[in-house]
C-alpha cells in the first residue's frame, strides 16, 4: 500500500492507494512544514486529522509512504521522518520525505529527463535527469527572486497602480472592491507576516479583470518572461513542464511567454498528485 502526501504550508494532500473497491482515500490536513513547526504540532496533525482518516483502510501489508512538501531538507527532513516512522509503527512503515521540487519534478517528468517548474505563490525550477534534480536555479523568494511568481506579480501589480502605470479607473477599481488604502497595503506588505500570500491575493483582481484591461495582461506576460530568462535558461534544452496555480489561471499568458522567449511548453497542471500516483504505481 502506498500513502502520497503534497504539503504546502497551509495544507497537505494525501492519498492512500488500496486494492479495496474503493481504490484510493484522499485525505487533506493542515500544512507540515518541518522547518516552521515544532515536532508535536506534526504529531497532533497525524494524530488527529489523517490517521482517523486512513487507519481503517490499512491492512496488514507493509506501508509506503512518499511525502513531499518544502522544508523536506537537511535536519528538518530527517525529524520528519522520525515521526512519520513513530505515527506508522504499526505499520512497518518504509518512509521517503523529498523536496516538493522533486515531487514536482517526479509528477511532470515521471522517469524521463525535463525540465520541472513550480510557478504559485512563489516559484522554483530544476533539472531532472529523471531520477534526481542535477540542477535548480535558486528561486531566492520574493523579494530578490520567485520570478513568475503570484507574489511577484502582485509586487508588480501595485507598483504599476501607484505609480501610474495602469489606469485610474482600474485603480480605483481595485482599492473599492479590495476595500484596501494605501496605507493598508503598506501596512499588510511591510508590517504584517506572511506578506508574500497578500501580494498573491491580488491575482483574483487581475484575472477577473485582464481581458479588460491590456496592461494587466502585459504585466502577467512579462513576469512570466522574467521567469524563463532567469530560471530555465541555462537549462539543457527542453520543453518545461510547470506545476501550480498561476501556470493554470495563466496558461494562455504563459504560453505566450514562452513562445516569446523560444520554449515549447509540455504539460501544464495543477497539483502534482496524480503524476505522484502514477510515478509510485510503477
Amino acid at each position: 500500500m502506498i500513502l502520497i502526501a503534497d504539503s504546502g504550508s497551509t495544507k497537505t494532500d494525501w492519498c492512500l492507494t488500496t486494492e479495496q473497491p474503493t481504490g484510493r482515500i484522499d485525505v487533506h490536513t493542515q500544512g507540515i512544514n518541518p522547518v516552521h513547526m515544532q515536532e508535536q504540532q506534526i504529531r497532533d496533525i497525524l494524530a488527529n486529522e489523517l490517521l482517523p482518516a486512513i487507519q481503517g483502510h490499512i491492512d496488514s501489508m507493509q506501508l509506503s509512504i512518499f511525502f513531499y512538501g518544502a522544508g523536506c531538507t537537511g535536519k528538518a527532513r530527517q525529524r520528519l521522518i522520525n515521526i512519520l516512522t513513530e505515527m506508522f509503527i504499526a505499520w512497518n512503515a518504509q518512509i521517503e520525505a523529498e523536496s516538493d521540487l522533486l515531487g514536482a519534478a517526479r509528477a511532470l517528468c515521471g522517469r524521463r529527463e525535463g525540465i520541472a517548474c513550480i510557478l504559485g505563490t512563489g516559484a522554483n525550477s530544476c533539472w531532472y535527469d529523471g531520477n534526481e534534480i542535477k540542477e535548480n536555479t535558486p528561486p531566492l523568494g520574493y523579494i530578490l527572486g520567485d520570478e513568475g511568481s503570484g507574489a511577484v506579480l502582485g509586487r508588480h501589480f501595485l507598483n504599476a497602480l501607484f505609480k501610474g502605470r495602469l489606469s485610474q479607473s482600474i485603480k480605483e477599481k481595485f482599492l473599492s472592491e479590495s476595500s484596501l488604502t494605501y496605507a493598508d497595503i503598506i501596512e499588510r506588505v511591510y508590517r504584517q507576516p506572511l506578506a508574500n500570500r497578500f501580494l498573491a491575493s491580488t491575482s483574483v483582481f487581475i484575472k477577473k479583470n485582464i481581458d479588460i484591461c491590456p496592461e494587466l495582461r502585459q504585466l502577467v506576460i512579462d513576469n512570466f518572461c522574467d521567469f524563463f530568462q532567469k530560471n530555465i535558461s541555462n537549462y539543457p534544452t527542453s520543453k518545461p513542464n510547470f506545476i501550480g496555480s498561476m501556470a493554470v489561471v495563466y496558461e494562455e499568458e504563459l504560453r505566450e511567454a514562452a513562445r516569446l522567449e523560444g520554449y515549447e511548453i509540455d504539460i501544464i497542471c495543477k497539483s502534482p498528485m496524480e503524476g505522484l500516483i502514477a510515478f509510485h504505481s510503477k
